[in-house]
């Protein structure tokens, strides 16, 4: 489904400020693997991400998604296999137009426009029981401008829009880090559900342990822009808290003990 090979990026590259977010990392994903990303900030793990996406090109290496090599494949041109949610609940959404119109945008993703109505009586049937589905009231407020829902509403809502459309893949970037434990859970509990029922090949960035832990099929560990531990299967179900925070420690020593970012 998914395959990087020799991938490397340089940031700021010949200059004393030059970094390498990635360092020649190859790695296969299968189609329906739900792959959970931990690392210490500055491991590479959202350029990773953006490496997939098209936000900039490799350095060096290929990309290949669902048998096609997009290594030099502008973002636009790989929207159509890739979904992504955000950190930001604010991103990924139009504020100023209404939930039924996010909605219709995202019904239109990798498919020709042209002129005509833009959320048709069809379509409106469709967003009522999706959004019946996610069980926050937003199929009573779809003429609500989406500037006005909360920061978990935005993310439950961005969370249907980017799967509207059945994606190859689904990248989810810290997806609910700027949202309250409550709703934080929620949007858990959704993007499982959504994964499971769409059999989707999905990565998630997280900082939290368990939920790295509990979440997916596999675990990949990034340090300094290298995976320094792959697990899948049995192996990560019998995986602990504890044993992940050695893995940290044995790469970079004690200053993990003060990431303020690691939540176990």
């Amino acid at each position: 489904m998914i395959t990087l090979q020799d991938c490397s990026k340089y940031f700021h590259r010949g200059s004393v400020n030059e970094v390498r977010a990635l360092n020649t990392i190859s790695l296969h994903i299968e189609e329906g693997d739900f792959t959970t990303i931990i690392g210490s900030n500055g491991s590479g793990k959202s350029t990773l991400l953006n490496a997939l996406a098209g936000t900039f090109w490799l350095d060096n290496g290929t990309i290949t998604i669902g048998g096609n090599e997009v290594t030099r494949w502008p973002e636009f041109k790989r929207a159509r296999l890739i979904a992504r949610v955000f950190q930001d609940p604010l991103l990924g959404t139009c504020p100023s137009a209404t939930i039924e119109q996010n909605l219709a945008l995202a019904l239109k993703r990798g498919k020709r426009r042209g002129f005509g109505p833009g959320v048709k009586t069809r379509d409106r049937i469709r967003f009522t029981e999706e959004l019946e589905k996610i069980g926050l009231g937003l199929e009573d407020r779809m003429q609500d401008r989406v500037g006005l829902l909360s920061g978990g509403q935005r993310q439950a809502l961005t969370m249907l829009m980017a799967t509207m459309v059945r994606p190859e893949v689904l990248l989810l970037d810290e997806h609910i880090a700027a949202l309250d434990p409550k709703t934080a859970n929620q949007i858990l509990t959704l993007t499982h559900e959504i994964i499971s029922n769409q059999n989707l090949t999905a990565l998630m960035i997280t900082h939290n342990m368990r939920h790295a832990i509990s979440f997916g099929n596999r675990l990949i560990m990034l340090h300094q822009g290298s995976i320094i531990l792959d697990v899948c299967g049995k192996e990560k179900e019998n995986l602990s808290v504890e044993d992940l925070l050695q893995q940290f420690y044995r790469v970079q020593g004690e200053e993990f003990a003060n990431d303020s970012m690691l939540l176990v």
